[in-house]
C-alpha cells in the first residue's frame, strides 16, 4: 500500500476528483488503481477566498514497487506504514496477581482497557461515579451551586475530558501508532467513524458518555473489575516497593503493580504520595481566563464567505503571543460552539474549563487565554507549592465572583481599560452557576495581568474583533494541566518506588484525552511486561 501526502483538492470539489488526482499524481490508468481510503483530510484557510482541503490517502495499485522506485525522491510518496496494534504480551495462565489502575480517566481508561485485553483482570479504582451518575452530579452543581467534591468535573468516570471539547488530537510523538489504537477503540464503541480521518477530530460530552460506558462493559467482559466511589487514601511501601492500597471503605487490596493515573486535580493523592516519600517535582504550568466572542464573528475572520460549510464546521483558532516582560501568552483548550463550565473539585474554590458537544453549535466560541508560570520563577521552594498557587486563585475568584460559585467576569474592553464592568454586551455569558461582574485585575498576579492586557490586542492582529469591548473575560483558568510531575524511568515506574507505575497527566506525561490515552497504553505495556519477567 502506498501513502499519499499532500494532495490538495478545492473545498467543492466532488468525489471523483479525488481518484482523478491519485491518477494524475502517481501518472497512471484508472486500470492500476485497485482501491484508496482517506487517511487524513485537513484544509488550509490562509486564503479565505481559496480554501483548499488537504488529503492523506493510502491507495492499493498495481506495480507498487515500480512506482515507489519511480519516486523515490518525492516525500510525498512514501510507502504507507502498519499502524495496526500488536500486543506486547499475554498473561501467564497461573496468574497470582492482579495490577491495579487508579483512576479512570483517559489514561486509566486505556491502562486498564489494555490490560485486561492481555488477559490480566485488572482492577480499577475510581474515587468518582459512574460517568451517568457523575452527569447527574455535575449538571447539578452547574443548576443549583452544589458542589460534591467527588463527583465532578475533575473526578468520576471518564475524567476531566468526559466535559470538555473532546478533541482527539496532539503533538506528542507517536512513532508506534499508539494513538490509532485510542481512536480505533473509541470508534469501536460507537464514536463516529469520521474521527478515523479528519485533521482535528473530536467526539463531545454526550457522545463521550455512551461511549465510555461501552468500553467499561468491554474491560468487565474480558475479566476486569471496576469499584466507583473507591478512593486511594494511602500506599504501603515495603523495601522500596509498592505493596498495597489502603482504600477509603477501609480495605486494603494488596498489588505490587499499580498504575497511578489519577488526573491533574487529585491534590490529595499528591500530598499522600509526598507523604510516602514517593519523588516529585514540581513543573510549569499555565493560569488565566477563559474568553468568549460569538462563534459567528469567529467563523468569518476565518472562513470569510465560506462560514457554515459543513465540511470545515465551527471554525477554532490558536494563537500565542511573546510579551515584553517575558511571559508567554497562549490560547488553550479552545472549544467552538462552546460554553464555559465551572470545573471546581473543592469547596469555596472557582475554576473555569470550556466544554462543546459534537455539534459545536452553541452560540459563543470560547479558550482559556493563559500565561505560563514555572516553579522556578513563581512558585519556588516545594513540589507542591504550584497546588498552593493554584488554590489561592481559586478561593480568590470564588470570593470575588461573591461566594456563591459565581465566577467573576469582565467585558474585554473593560480589562484592557483597567475598569470593572457594569453592563453586559452582546456577547451573553454561558458560565453556570452564573457570572458576577467586576474587575479581574485583582485575581491573578500582577505579571499574568499585564501579560494578558498586551496579548489580547495582539491577538486582534490575527483575528479581526478578538478585542471587541462585549467580548467576555471570565475567571479563572488554573488547571491548564498538573502542577506536578512524578519522576518515572525508562521502565515507566517511579524513580524510587518500584511498582507504581505514574501515568497520565496528573502525573506531567499527558495534555489531553489523546496524550493521555496513548500514556496509559505505554504504562498497560510496561506492566504487562514487568509482571511476565
Amino acid at each position: 500500500m502506498l501513502r499519499l501526502t499532500e494532495i490538495k483538492l478545492p473545498l467543492d470539489h466532488d468525489e471523483a476528483a479525488l481518484t482523478q488526482a491519485i491518477l494524475s499524481k502517481l501518472a497512471i490508468s484508472s486500470s492500476q488503481l485497485i482501491d484508496f481510503t482517506v487517511f487524513k483530510r485537513g484544509y488550509d484557510a490562509r486564503k479565505k477566498t481559496n480554501i483548499l482541503l488537504i488529503y492523506t490517502l493510502d491507495i492499493n495499485v498495481t506495480g507498487e514497487a515500480q512506482l515507489l522506485q519511480q519516486f523515490a525522491k518525492d516525500p510525498h510518496v512514501k510507502p504507507a506504514p502498519d499502524t495496526s496494534y500488536k500486543f506486547v504480551a499475554t498473561a501467564p495462565k497461573n496468574l497470582t496477581e492482579r495490577p491495579v489502575v487508579i483512576g479512570f480517566g483517559p489514561c486509566g481508561l486505556f491502562a486498564g482497557l489494555l490490560l485486561a485485553q492481555m488477559g490480566f483482570n485488572p482492577i480499577i479504582l475510581e474515587r468518582g461515579k459512574a460517568v451517568r451518575e457523575r452527569t447527574k452530579d455535575t449538571f447539578g452543581f452547574w443548576r443549583k451551586g452544589t458542589l460534591d467534591t467527588e463527583s465532578n468535573v475533575q473526578f468520576g468516570e471518564g475524567g476531566a475530558g468526559t466535559f470538555s471539547d473532546g478533541k482527539l488530537y496532539s503533538q506528542v510523538k507517536d512513532p508506534n501508532h499508539y494513538g490509532r489504537k485510542v481512536i480505533n477503540e473509541f470508534v469501536a464503541a460507537g464514536a463516529p467513524e469520521e474521527i478515523l480521518y479528519v485533521s482535528k477530530p473530536h467526539i463531545g460530552t454526550f457522545k463521550l458518555v455512551n461511549m465510555i460506558e461501552k468500553m467499561r462493559a468491554e474491560i468487565i467482559a474480558l475479566g476486569g473489575e471496576i469499584r466507583f466511589s473507591t478512593r486511594v487514601d494511602d500506599i504501603v511501601i515495603t523495601d522500596g516497593q509498592i505493596t498495597a492500597l489502603q482504600l477509603s471503605n477501609g480495605e486494603t487490596l494488596h498489588s505490587k503493580h499499580v498504575v497511578l493515573a489519577v488526573g491533574h486535580s487529585a491534590r490529595d493523592t499528591f500530598e499522600m504520595l509526598y507523604n510516602r516519600d514517593v519523588y516529585i517535582e514540581a513543573k510549569p504550568f499555565s493560569v488565566g481566563f477563559r474568553i468568549e466572542h460569538k462563534q459567528s464573528m469567529i467563523d468569518e475572520c476565518r472562513f470569510g464567505d465560506n462560514a457554515g460549510n459543513p465540511i470545515l464546521g465551527a471554525a477554532d483558532y490558536k494563537l500565542v503571543h511573546h510579551c515584553d516582560n517575558g511571559r508567554t501568552v497562549y490560547s488553550f483548550c479552545m472549544c467552538p460552539g462552546g460554553t464555559v463550565v465551572a470545573a471546581t473539585s473543592e469547596l469555596g474554590q472557582v475554576v473555569t474549563n470550556g466544554m462543546s458537544q459534537y455539534s459545536r453549535n452553541e452560540r459563543n466560541a470560547n479558550s482559556a487565554i493563559v500565561v505560563g508560570i514555572s516553579p522556578e520563577e513563581d512558585y519556588p521552594g516545594h513540589p507542591l507549592a504550584g497546588i498552593e498557587l493554584q488554590r489561592k486563585l481559586e478561593k480568590q475568584a470564588f470570593a470575588l465572583g461573591g461566594s456563591d460559585y459565581n465566577a467573576p467576569a469582565q467585558l474585554i474592553g473593560d480589562f484592557l481599560k483597567g475598569q470593572s464592568s457594569a453592563q453586559l454586551g452582546d456577547v451573553q455569558p454561558s458560565y453556570t452557576p452564573g457570572i458576577t461582574l467586576t474587575d479581574l485585575s485583582n485575581v491573578l498576579p500582577a505579571y499574568a495581568i499585564a501579560a494578558i492586557r498586551e496579548a489580547i490586542p495582539a491577538f486582534n492582529k490575527q483575528i479581526k474583533g478578538f478585542s471587541t469591548n462585549d467580548g467576555l473575560l471570565t475567571g479563572v483558568e488554573t488547571r491548564t494541566s498538573s502542577p506536578i510531575c512524578i519522576k518515572r524511568d525508562k521502565e515507566y515506574q517511579s524513580i524510587n518506588v518500584k511498582g507504581l507505575f505514574p501515568a497520565g497527566e496528573g502525573a506531567g506525561y499527558a495534555g489531553g484525552i489523546l496524550s493521555a490515552g496513548i500514556d496509559g497504553i505505554k504504562v498497560a505495556e510496561a506492566v504487562a511486561l514487568s509482571m511476565t519477567k
